[in-house]
């Protein structure tokens, strides 16, 4: 039986660059995904505040655009990098648009959708925390803000 996980996933960057996620061993990893013009989108600033609060404890918040939702995701990847930054200064990895449901959801996505509840993604900023192990903790829908993630986040970085 062959176990697939969080590492055997490659995602494309902005860029179009290829990014193993083997490259996150060993950190605690909070896969999101997001858009710029949803009423979610304000989640960046907590997004970015984790990041810069546990960085160096070993947490990394990778974020995945999708326009799959309301179509709130409509720029190019220049155009998100663009956003994200000057708006709310994301620091974090922002990767290349993808689906994240459906027959075109990126592979990851299609593994995210298979964990614990195993159900599609409903909107955008539903994020998943996996441990140092890259292991599953758990899935938080849009409407869990990053700081109410904060003591899963600490439990996960012990």
């Amino acid at each position: 039986m062959i176990i697939i996980g969080l590492y055997d996933y490659t995602v494309k960057a902005h860029n179009g660059d290829s990014k193993s996620l083997k490259d996150y061993q060993g950190a605690v990893v909070l896969v999101v995904n997001t858009a710029s013009r949803c009423g979610y989108t304000p989640q960046y600033a907590g997004l970015q505040e984790l990041d810069a609060q546990y960085g160096d404890e070993g947490l990394k918040v990778i974020a995945f655009p999708c326009n799959q939702f309301g179509q709130q995701e409509p720029g190019t990847n220049e155009d998100i990098q663009d956003f994200c930054q000057v708006n709310y200064g994301v620091k974090f990895p922002v990767f290349a648009k993808i689906d994240v449901n459906g027959e075109s959801a990126d592979p990851l996505y299609q593994y995210l959708t298979t964990l614990e509840p195993a159900q599609p993604i409903h909107w955008n900023f539903t994020k998943f925390l996996f441990d140092r192990d890259g292991l599953f903790i758990g899935r938080f829908e849009s409407k869990v803000t990053p700081a109410e993630m904060t003591k899963d986040i600490e439990a996960a970085l012990r």
